[in-house]
């Protein structure tokens, strides 16, 4: 099947038409073979489709637009083969010339045979089965030729283009893709085209003016004086799970604010979901938006991270530092082209028009990104976004009109429980150090009231801090906006606000009592009334291991792994504590699932601290090291704290923090004695009580009540934990407000002091020397855990030793004879964390440590 050009040479008069002469090409072994699509608008408006083969283009004139619909089967007339270089032929071909008319060049890419060993015997007995990779046209495809045209055998060598059912199949999107007029290539429309206007690179830096822009502003021109007004949006409803089914189609929840942006004579305005006007706030985007052709669309605006990722945290940072410049806007929906309303058409035509717009705007890697949908089924997009962390996926109906307000035709299903809640207060410790926000959702049954959700007690910094309490304090009000039950009461550490703040939190949940568990701060939703919200936010989606089905979002297929808290969980069956009698051995997967259940107890004592963590990635019985900085290739999901050390340290901020640790093979938690924010500053302080070799347990609890006794005469608080081992801590947790701080010397000499006074008091029982041979049947008071960069197991955190202990906090009532520290361990924590957690009020029972240090004559 030798390809020729004769027949091609033969139609054409080279001297008066723009086509390349062109030879049979030559082409390596290791080159991939390319295929493309051109728009030709000759006597009638049809699309050529060629592949690459044996030197010259096959081609076909297929009468319709490729659609990515398998039920939708186009022509394909195959017509004479075409030279490798007509692969670049953008133009006109004048008239009186064969195939005259304006040709575009649709769509590029390379392409595969699925059965190379037998493409010659599959062309010659008519089905071509091969792998396209184009812009517009990807997965699998047929070429399927015709035995006979309506029962009679056919004249003409007759071809049917059938998209192959695959992740890149969108069934019910029809005729849609033939709405699509822009070049890959230059950006130009059919018109523009024909018109003779400049080509217009498709990638070039950011925010630079060409002369292309001009002449398609000219070319487009300009139906409108002024921007166009506000049009209200249409909202999600919330679903556990995608819809089924074909007619609907699937794209990424992107994590950012929602922005409606509207270009009209030259200049464009920037609004809110509710249509506020920020131009002032992003200003780099309408000045680059100004520019783009008429029109108002739909989309989101994000901070990346280095990864790529939406990051919402970054991005509100970005607003309050006025730094925008690098945002990117996310299109999804076309409302207007020009003064054309387009909201009535089918979603399927409003995004293959958007795809066009964005192509003719030319800037694929600049501010402007076109959001592409999936047709693979909504489950196997959902779990693909929740493998590469992303927040979730939106489900829209291909043949739905724009509706504005909350449709059931576009539906959200998210990763992770992550929504907008109302601020109804805050508590604080002392009356004035922010500790926690008191949330709540609009309760359609009382009259402006807030139906309590809960306390949301981590993911604030002290750059958060700052911002959010001016912010808390300015709309203080006099009484509690809560209905119902399950708020707090009131008192000096509770400040009530007039519920108009709305916040976005993340969380894993509910509580049996209806409050939000692990719940997370990210950041105040400026762009959402307070009266929106009147769903409670929606629990995390649960996310099955992966199915042999390919994941759908790009992503490559990944066997073997879980998803806990949206991190993936690679060898989850690695054994890292082995079977004890008849309790089976510990896995990865346990260990993630048991970070995740247990972070709501363990994020008060590591979140935003600076960790060290013993890793044992082969379990207990392999190799274990002491990380204490930050590594290469750090889990995205850790934060890192600078502590003027050689390189950062890491911590966990939420619980998927938390799971990125035991994926890394992390098995227990060391956290420093202070907040990531003010690494100089102590805020605890603990002693570590280690028996000698021969001690009972009883001679450790009596050991605790003694500096229980003695820490509680200096007026502190102690609380005691297990170790996870054969000791006991005591813990003491003191302020550190401008007041009360004091230094890390300060923090070691007071613990020395008064481990050294009940040495001196009894000094049969205690030692405060380190070395083993020195303690003779003591209790070793280790008071060194209280310098700058030193630690001690968190509560909560699992032990790399035999038997799978935990670090367990008590109540005092507990440390009593019988006390067995053994039976707190992974095998048992469901049962520990059904009690009520002991250490409660930790943070809040802090006092500064001053008066007790004048005390101990420090």
């Amino acid at each position: 099947m030798r390809g020729e050009l004769t027949t091609y040479t033969s139609k054409r008069r080279f001297d008066d038409t723009p086509e390349p002469r062109g030879t049979r090409g030559r082409r390596k072994a290791s080159q991939p073979l390319r295929f493309l699509v051109q728009r030709h608008a000759a006597t009638r408006l049809h699309y050529d489709f060629r592949i690459e083969f044996d030197g010259v283009l096959k081609s076909w004139a297929v009468t319709k637009a490729p659609s990515r619909d398998p039920s939708v089967k186009r022509l394909a007339v195959e017509v004479e083969d075409h030279p490798v270089d007509y692969g670049t032929f953008e133009g006109t071909i004048p008239e009186g010339n064969y195939g005259a008319g304006t040709v575009q060049v649709w769509d590029t890419g390379t392409w595969s045979p699925q059965h190379p060993d037998t493409l010659e015997a599959d062309f010659a007995k008519g089905s071509v089965k091969m792998t396209l990779n184009g812009e517009r046209l990807k997965g699998g495809w047929a070429l399927v030729r015709l035995k006979s045209d309506r029962g009679k055998p056919s004249k003409r060598n007759n071809w049917l283009l059938i998209k192959e059912k695959d992740d890149h199949a969108v069934p019910g999107e029809g005729d849609a893709l033939a709405a699509i007029d822009a070049s890959v290539t230059t950006g130009r429309s059919m018109a523009e085209i024909t018109a003779g206007a400049a080509s217009k690179p498709v990638a070039k830096p950011a925010g630079r003016k060409s002369a292309a822009k001009s002449a398609l502003a000219k070319a487009v021109g300009r139906a409108s004086m002024k921007p166009p007004q506000f049009v209200p949006i249409q909202l999600c409803k919330v679903a556990d799970h995608p819809p089924g089914g074909n007619g609907w189609v699937h794209e990424i929840k992107f994590d950012g604010y929602r922005i409606q942006i509207g270009v009209g004579g030259g200049r464009a305005t920037v609004r809110t979901r509710s249509g506020l006007d920020w131009s002032d706030r992003f200003p780099e985007l309408g000045a680059e938006a100004a520019d783009w052709p008429d029109a108002v669309v739909d989309g989101e605006l994000c901070a990346l991270d280095d990864d790529g990722m939406p990051d919402f945290p970054a991005l509100q940072a970005a607003i309050s530092d006025g730094k925008t410049s690098k945002l990117i806007y996310f299109a999804f929906d076309l409302l207007f082209e020009g003064t054309e309303d387009l909201r009535s058409l089918p979603l399927s035509h409003r995004k293959a028009r958007l795809r066009a717009w964005v192509d003719r705007v030319g800037e694929p890697d600049g501010r402007l990104r076109y959001v592409e949908h999936f047709g693979a089924t909504g489950q196997a997009v959902l779990e693909s976004a929740c493998r590469i962390d992303l927040e979730g996926v939106i489900s829209k109906k291909l043949d739905a009109p724009y509706h504005a307000g909350r449709s059931s035709s576009w539906v959200k299903s998210k990763c992770r429980g992550r929504d907008e809640v109302v601020i109804g207060g805050w508590s604080s410790d002392g009356g004035t150090r922010f500790r926690s926000l008191l949330v709540g959702v609009r309760d359609k049954h009382a009259k402006g009231g807030l139906r309590y959700l809960g306390r949301v007690g981590t993911g604030y910094g002290e750059k958060v801090t700052k911002t959010l309490v001016p912010a808390l304090k300015a709309v203080a009000a006099e009484v509690s906006p809560f209905s119902g039950t399950g708020a707090p009461k009131g008192g000096k550490d509770i400040h009530w606000l007039d519920p108009v703040l709305v916040a976005e939190v993340e969380h894993g949940g509910y509580t049996e009592s209806g409050s939000l568990r692990q719940a997370a701060f990210k950041g105040l939703r400026e762009d959402k009334r307070a009266t929106e919200v009147t769903e409670a936010p929606q629990a995390k989606t649960a996310v099955a291991s992966p199915s042999p089905a390919k994941p759908a979002v790009g992503t490559a297929f990944r066997p073997g792994k879980v998803i806990v808290a949206g991190v993936t969980i690679s060898s989850p069956d690695k054994v890292l504590w082995p079977a004890v009698g008849d309790r089976p051995a510990i896995t990865k997967a346990d260990l993630a699932r048991y970070y995740e259940a247990a972070a709501e107890r363990i994020l008060p004592h590591v979140a935003h601290r600076p960790t060290s963590i013993i890793r044992a990635p082969d379990g207990i019985t392999g190799d274990t090291f002491f990380q204490r900085h930050a590594m290469a290739g750090s889990n995205p999901r850790l934060k890192l704290i600078d502590v003027q050390a050689r390189t950062p340290y890491v911590a966990a901020i939420d619980v998927g923090g938390l799971v990125a640790i035991g994926q890394s093979g992390g098995l227990e938690l060391h956290p420093w004695g202070c907040a990531a924010d003010q690494p100089e500053v102590p805020d605890q302080i603990t002693f570590d009580l280690d028996p000698d070799e021969g001690l009972g347990f009883g001679d450790v609890i009596a050991a605790a009540k003694v500096v229980k006794v003695k820490l509680e005469a200096l007026g502190l608080t102690p609380f005691v934990k297990t170790t996870g081992g054969k000791g006991l801590h005591v813990v003491v947790p003191i302020k550190a407000d401008s007041r009360s701080r004091i230094s890390w010397d300060q923090n070691k000499a007071f613990a020395k002091a008064v481990s050294e006074a009940i040495r001196v008091e009894a000094p049969d029982r205690f030692t405060t020397t380190l070395a083993k041979k020195a303690r003779g049947g003591k209790i070793f008071i280790d008071y060194l855990r209280n310098g700058r960069m030193a630690t001690a197991v968190a509560p909560w955190s699992p032990r790399a030793r035999p038997g799978a202990g935990i670090a367990y906090p008590l109540s005092w009532g507990q440390v009593k004879a019988g006390l067995d520290p053994s039976a707190f361990n992974l095998w048992t924590y469901r049962t520990l964390l059904k009690k009520p957690d002991p250490w409660r009020d930790f943070r809040a029972s802090a006092v500064s440590l001053k008066p007790a240090l004048k005390k101990m004559g420090l």
